[in-house]
């Protein structure tokens, strides 16, 4: 069968192939003192809150799981118009808010309704792998340019004006970022979309994890910056509804039709049930029990941070946000005496029964010495992690 070239653009997701082998490991050792631990998931430990399970079999008792309008119910895009209000001060009004089936389905829209074939479009590296197959799936190419821990592994305006070329069409950022945790300056965010606009571009920013940040410096919608940016958000992190498939997409208003128009074909809209469900994510006990979760992760960053530090598994920027711990182990590798991450994380999962993920999947420039910890996990197993590790590592 002859396979599409589109399709075959789109690289093998090699953490895929970390996950099996520790799945399988972890069959062998699940009676062990020694159960695999599993830091290698970006996805939270905790599940919908009380509130948001009732509002979903209340959806299903009631029979209310028709076909819902593409760009999602109306009261839950006014919830979300709320929300912005709310928790960052910033008037986002619910008719340019489109309501989508997950983030992955929000970007898909997005590029399939800006970028044309041959475009070019500016990410950092090291940065989540899908967003750059969402450009190639629309015909565009991503274009990687590497990052230091200056400047937090994100983009500057410097980089973007200087990368700039006749085939660019914008800019795909993440703050904070998987796999690094870090967030743009608000200075310079407004810098890259000033070089942007100049040159008629186009400013992306994911920004699911940004309900899980941690220091006020950061915690700022792009959206405060100009209504011509386009904002990818997710229910799956500080919602903590992943599997629910629910997100949304902001636009400027002349774009809605269009995307509505797509996701009319695409998707005919998101999940009915998770729509109904997601509108007890606002309610004031759920947003509390969010909040409370949100200083969670805090805690676990400020415990599991250091004492990799300590281990020589260095973490060049501390995270403000999200649930990762981009670390160095460059000088562990040597000291055990293998190539790079790849090898690390195979060499953890046996000695110590940890699942993490290996820097490849993020980029090109220097990923190999990098690998990526989740703390989407309880304190107990973050506390045993580094117990092994520490003993692996004497």
């Amino acid at each position: 069968m002859r396979i599409s070239t589109r399709a075959q653009r789109i690289e093998p997701f090699y953490v895929m192939e970390v996950a099996k082998a520790a799945s399988a490991m972890a069959r062998e050792v699940a009676h062990t003192d020694r159960p695999m631990i599993f830091l290698n998931i970006g996805e939270p430990d905790f599940t919908a809150p009380p509130l948001v399970q009732e509002a979903a079999a209340r959806a299903i008792r009631n029979g209310t799981t028709q076909y819902t309008q593409a760009i999602g119910l109306e009261p839950l895009r006014e919830r979300i118009s709320d929300w912005y209000q709310q928790r960052f001060g910033v008037a986002v009004p619910a008719r340019r808010i489109i309501v989508t089936a997950g983030a992955s389905a929000a970007l898909q829209l997005a590029c399939l309704a800006l970028i044309e074939a041959g475009d070019e479009i500016l990410m950092p590296d090291p940065s989540y792998p899908c967003n750059r197959h969402f450009v190639s799936a629309a015909e565009g190419t991503a274009v990687l340019i590497p990052t230091s821990a200056e400047e937090r592994f994100q983009l500057s305006a410097d980089k973007v004006q200087a990368a700039w070329n006749d085939k660019t069409r914008g800019v795909l950022l993440a703050s904070p970022s998987n796999p690094t945790g870090t967030s743009i300056h608000p200075d310079e965010l407004r810098r890259i979309h000033e070089v942007v606009s100049a040159r008629g571009g186009i400013t992306l920013i994911d920004e699911i994890y940004l309900g899980l940040s941690f220091d006020d410096t950061f915690g700022h919608t792009a959206l405060a910056l100009d209504d011509n940016i386009i904002s990818i958000n997710s229910f799956s992190k500080y919602f903590n509804m992943t599997g629910w498939r629910l997100g949304w997409l902001v636009v400027p208003e002349a774009l809605v039709p269009v995307i509505e128009r797509l996701a009319q074909n695409l998707f005919i809209c998101a999940s009915t049930v998770s729509q109904h469900a997601a509108l007890a994510c606002f309610d004031a006990l759920s947003i509390a029990e969010y909040e409370r979760r949100r200083a969670e992760f805090k805690v676990r960053r400020d415990f599991f941070i250091p004492a990799l530090n300590a281990m020589g598994l260095n973490v060049p920027v501390m995270p403000d946000g999200a649930f990762y711990a981009w670390a160095d182990c460059s000088q562990v590798c040597s000291k055990l005496g293998i190539r790079d991450s790849w090898d690390f994380a195979f060499e953890v999962m046996k000695q110590a029964h940890v699942a993490v993920t290996p820097g490849r999947d993020f980029g090109n420039a220097d990923t190999h010495h990098f690998v990526r910890f989740s703390t989407a996990s309880s304190m107990q197993h973050l506390q045993d992690a580094v117990a092994r590790l520490r003993a692996m590592l004497a």
